[in-house]
């Protein structure tokens, strides 16, 4: 054989040697797709389960009066009430959103330990306590169910600073300040505080101008407000013992006020505002609680009136409050300096947010 030929039997060992299959993989060798060096892909993640709204509250029968305590817990899932006192009578209603007392004789329930002024007293029968159907629909079941929802969707809010111009309001004993130089500082603290958490802020008074109670729910008709929040300070001169916190709603159809202050309080009344009952209510507790961490916890409770004008003609969740008394010397005070109303109106923002 040449050398050519042999030199080319050679090249064609070589070539064939390269083509020689590679060997198969290792048995139980992940393939490239499985190995643990490479990302998997990525999962959608399963959608979040429905939630589920909670049940809705067994409201009394339309024929019903006064019903037992024990059987409206029982029907709602509580289980029966504790029993805290025999003498008199106080019963504990343990729910999910928490402790709801009601006492024989009293017409203070507590909600969270947060006084609320029923329109009936309950009474015991059977040995057990005895609650009015109405208090049940009005106050029970608003305080049990949800957070409070606006009536509209803009976030508009009418603060409205009481008194002004002629109508002075109460006077502080401690330096002789009128009612409406502190609500109209009040408001005028408030203001940015609630737009910073995504408010449209009105006021019914800027300044120290007198705006009848007409106009003043006019005011808040004009601007569509979601919420109006009536801004005082209270006062039981001469007396000067009085002390602490009220905040009112509307008083229901069917109900007494707890406070007339010689209105005609006419049970039958029903007034455009008696529509956001259950709204006014929970935004008075939610207001009222805030204020309570500011004043040392002065609790004179959550109140129905129908005295109030400038509730009565709302066709929106409306709250007056009453955040401490100009009559008491501690309590002057207290509302004379400008960082104890800086902290009322951060109480205020802060139970809205």
């Amino acid at each position: 054989m040449s050398k050519q030929a042999r030199v080319a039997v050679w090249l064609l060992i070589v070539l064939a040697g390269c083509t020689t299959p590679r060997r198969k993989a290792e048995s139980g060798r992940a393939p490239d797709w499985e190995s643990p060096d490479l990302p998997k892909p990525v999962q959608p993640a399963p959608p979040p389960p429905a939630r589920t709204p909670p049940p809705r509250l067994v409201e009394p029968e339309p024929t019903e009066t006064w019903i037992s305590l024990d059987h409206w817990s029982r029907l709602n899932g509580f289980g029966p009430p504790a029993r805290i006192s025999l003498f008199p009578l106080k019963c504990v209603l343990t729910t999910a959103g928490g402790l709801l007392s009601a006492e024989a004789g009293s017409r203070t329930a507590r909600w969270n330990g947060s006084a609320i002024h029923l329109g009936f007293t309950p009474r015991v029968a059977g040995g057990g306590l005895l609650v009015h159907a109405l208090d049940v629909r009005k106050n029970f079941i608003p305080l049990l169910d949800a957070a409070p929802a606006l009536a509209g969707t803009d976030r508009v809010i009418v603060l409205d600073p009481g008194h002004g111009g002629g109508n002075t309001g109460a006077k502080s004993v401690f330096n002789g300040a009128d009612e409406k130089e502190l609500t109209l500082d009040w408001a005028k603290r408030l203001q940015p505080l609630l737009e910073a958490r995504g408010w449209i802020v009105f006021l019914t008074r800027a300044n120290d101008v007198e705006v009848p109670l007409t106009e003043r729910v006019a005011f808040g008709e004009q601007h569509r407000a979601d919420l109006f929040v009536s801004l005082h300070f209270n006062s039981s001169f001469p007396r000067q013992e009085e002390a602490g916190l009220e905040t009112y709603c509307l008083t229901p159809v069917g109900m007494p006020s707890n406070l007339t202050r010689g209105y005609d309080d006419d049970p039958v009344q029903d007034f455009p505002n008696n529509a956001f009952d259950a709204q006014n209510l929970q935004y008075a507790l939610r207001l009222h609680r805030a204020l309570l961490q500011v004043n040392g916890h002065q609790d004179r409770g959550v109140r129905r009136a129908r005295f109030l004008g400038v509730l009565r003609g709302q066709n929106r969740p409306a709250v007056l409050l009453e955040a401490g008394y100009l009559s008491n010397p501690r309590e002057a005070r207290q509302i004379a300096d400008p960082g104890y109303r800086q902290a009322l109106a951060e109480a205020v923002a802060r139970a809205l947010e």
